[in-house]
């Protein structure tokens, strides 16, 4: 990540004017903000009255008692925003922008957007553990300090644990929050992890990958070292069957992460470390008040 605070605050500029354009490209429509997510808290249900919103109806309600009842819904005061930032040793690699580098941006982004409309943030960095954990507030001041916290912060050798990582952190979330999970998710099938905090909490998935991870390139007998586990493998990348052999099996991890998405109800989109990444993320989190996954 970032070598200093110093460093970062000199890319602030960018950032905001990303998350300005993030914030105000939605305010412009219906949505006051990207950061509306599910700042409301359910209130009771009621006999529907002309006028209601048709898409709060409560069918079950509605077929007991053969009258349309609908779910009555009010604004959440103090909405929280927690980030679950992959620490792991696999963030180190990259080609011209390393994995952990775009997560630091891409977070950082994040928050500045929940920060400008006044919301709480809170974060915790994972690997095969919760590493560190930060409470959600509000503020300027707690924003530079979570990311002073992602910047000083070094990866311990291990797997990452997705899975057991959310098993531990999900009780720590006391009230309806927003989860935002970022890393390659290079781990261990973590979904029923995921469809249980889903259950209570709105949850959205930002893999970030590099595009040497998608394709070998053909540079003749080459050793590859697992960043984690520090396993390594000779391979001969001159090998055309060798090549599409990988390049199939970074397919299927793609279209797996897609699908656990898809099955938790977790909104997701796919960032590679030489792309920008406003867009994308704005496609996310339209698509999440849709109803709909973001993607690539």
């Amino acid at each position: 990540m970032m070598t200093d605070l110093k460093t970062l605050l000199r890319s602030l500029h960018t950032i905001e004017l990303k998350t300005g354009i993030l914030v105000e490209g939605l305010a412009a429509g219906e949505h006051r903000s990207l950061f509306k997510g599910q700042g409301i808290e359910f209130s009771e249900i009621r006999e529907y009255v002309p006028g209601d919103d048709v898409r709060t109806i409560d069918w079950k309600v509605t077929a007991r008692l053969n009258k349309p009842y609908i779910k009555d819904f009010s604004e959440e005061r103090d909405q929280r925003y927690y980030f679950l930032i992959d620490g792991s040793a696999s963030g180190s690699f990259g080609s011209d922008v390393s994995k952990a580098q775009r997560i630091l941006e891409v977070t950082a982004s994040l928050m500045f957007a929940a920060q400008k409309q006044h919301e709480l943030i809170g974060l915790c960095i994972f690997t095969d553990r919760i590493e560190q954990y930060i409470p959600a507030r509000r503020g300027r001041r707690h924003l530079i300090a979570l990311l002073n916290t992602l910047i000083a912060f070094t990866p311990h050798p291990g797997r990452t644990d997705l899975g057991k990582v959310l098993r531990e952190f999900t009780p720590l979330l006391k009230r309806q929050s927003s989860v935002i999970v970022i890393s390659d998710f290079f781990t261990e099938d973590p979904a029923r992890a995921l469809s249980l905090l889903r259950l209570h909490h709105e949850v959205s998935a930002i893999r970030v990958t590099d595009p040497r991870e998608h394709d070998l390139p053909d540079c003749g007998l080459m050793m590859f070292e697992d960043e984690e586990s520090g396993e390594q493998l000779l391979v001969d990348t001159s090998d055309p069957a060798i090549r599409e052999r990988y390049r199939l099996a970074t397919e299927a991890a793609t279209g797996t992460f897609t699908e656990m998405c898809r099955r938790c109800r977790v909104g997701q989109v796919d960032l590679g470390t030489d792309e920008p990444y406003d867009i994308p993320l704005k496609r996310l989190f339209c698509g999440r008040r849709a109803g709909t996954a973001g993607g690539r």
